[in-house]
């Protein structure tokens, strides 16, 4: 199974390191899946507005398509999602991450806006129809060092238990049909 662990954000790279643990502990579950970093920074971003995909939109659009799972991984910027995460999935057709297994993580300045995970991010997710774990994990700057790693152990054991629970959706993907008997 190829997963894609998507850096959602072109500043900052606490996110990178959010999901840099995640790989590690999928790893540690299942050391048979096929993960990539895709890391927006490193993408030429444009605002979808009808004119044809740049070589890098298309690129993160096919990498979409053919990933079986996903970890998001995204800042909190003014208690919203970034603009360049939103506008990645208005790229992406609806039906690419159906019945697909995804777990959330974010990162913030702020305790008080842990729920935009939840009011913003994962109602997107569910209109893509994906397998949402139940948990996500939400950091602050507090839990890193100087050098952006994590040092909140805390922060650290719920990261393995999304891993290990992401790690049991993609089994669970692997015998779910992803052609709809509905055709919408």
């Amino acid at each position: 199974m190829k997963i894609l662990l998507v850096d959602g954000t072109v500043f900052g790279t606490k996110t990178g390191a959010i999901l840099r643990q995640v790989e590690q502990y999928i790893k540690e579950y299942n050391s048979g899946l096929e993960l990539e970093i895709l890391y927006f920074a490193d993408l030429k971003h444009q605002i979808l507005d009808g004119s044809p995909l740049n070589e890098d939109m298309q690129m993160m659009i096919r990498k979409f398509e053919e990933a079986d799972g996903y970890i998001i991984s995204t800042p909190i910027y003014q208690a919203s999602i970034p603009g360049v995460l939103k506008n990645a999935f208005d790229m992406i057709d609806p039906k690419a991450m159906r019945y697909k297994p995804v777990s959330m993580v974010a990162n913030g300045g702020t305790y008080q806006h842990h729920l935009v995970v939840e009011n913003q991010l994962r109602p997107i997710l569910d209109y893509f129809r994906c397998l949402v774990t139940p948990n996500y994990v939400y950091t602050h700057s507090s839990h890193f060092d100087e050098n952006n790693q994590i040092i909140d152990a805390t922060i650290q054991d719920r990261l393995r238990e999304l891993a290990r629970v992401f790690v049991e959706y993609c089994k669970l993907s692997e015998t779910l049909p992803k052609q709809p008997v509905d055709k919408n």
